[in-house]
């Protein structure tokens, strides 16, 4: 899910350099939505793997 993030920001930054704003935006918001999806994944599963491991 990090690389689809990473993706979606250099599509936007190509597109900014470009000028198209409205693809740009576009992008860089699916990015961003994706960095804290990936981040509250990670958290989750961190905290789930030492609840796990204590036991």
């Amino acid at each position: 899910m990090l690389h689809y993030s990473v993706i979606f920001f250099v599509i936007a930054l190509i597109a900014a350099f470009f000028g198209f704003s409205g693809i740009a935006a576009g992008a860089a918001e699916i990015a961003k939505i994706l960095f804290f999806v990936f981040l509250v994944i990670t958290i989750i599963s961190l905290v789930a793997g030492i609840f796990y491991n204590r036991h």
